[in-house]
């Protein structure tokens, strides 16, 4: 595992720049949440088959979530529960994909996850860009080759 570099507040790790391979990525997910821990809308971007859908599904398993993690393409939302605190809480996972516009999100009901206050992880975000909290995290995923990933965390 490489770590480039971190410039953050606390909370909030904006900044890193970081590769990784499929058998560093639950400590990778693990890194992600702490991160990333203020956080509660996380985008990410990246082009088909970079790992997005492969590394939320590690997100969702380090904190333990109950459901069964697939990727909502067809769905456009999965929601999930986990528990932290000794309280269950919802997390929802979001692509939008195959989403024309924002008016066809906005009738898939994202906007209302986006704003609930849990936790959201957003594929292909830049098709409802609009809609996104000014607070979101965005991470950004590339392939360096076929085993590794690099990802870099930004705030808007």
């Amino acid at each position: 595992m490489n770590l480039y570099y971190m410039v953050a507040k606390p909370g909030y790790f904006c900044g890193v720049k970081k590769t990784f391979t499929l058998d560093e990525i639950n400590e990778t997910a693990t890194m992600l949440w702490k991160w990333a821990e203020k956080a509660r809308v996380l985008a990410f971007h990246g082009a088909m088959g970079t790992g997005k859908t492969t590394l939320i599904h590690a997100l969702c398993n380090v904190i333990h979530v109950k459901d069964v993690v697939g990727s909502p393409t067809f769905s456009i939302i999965n929601e999930y529960v986990y528990t932290s605190d000794s309280i269950e809480k919802k997390i929802y996972h979001i692509d939008l994909y195959r989403l024309k516009d924002v008016q066809e999100a906005l009738l898939a009901g994202v906007e209302e996850c986006l704003y609930s206050g849990n936790k959201c992880l957003v594929e292909w975000p830049e098709k409802a860009a609009s809609l996104l909290p000014p607070d979101t995290l965005h991470i950004y995923m590339e392939s360096v080759d076929d085993q590794t990933r690099l990802l870099q965390i930004k705030k808007n």
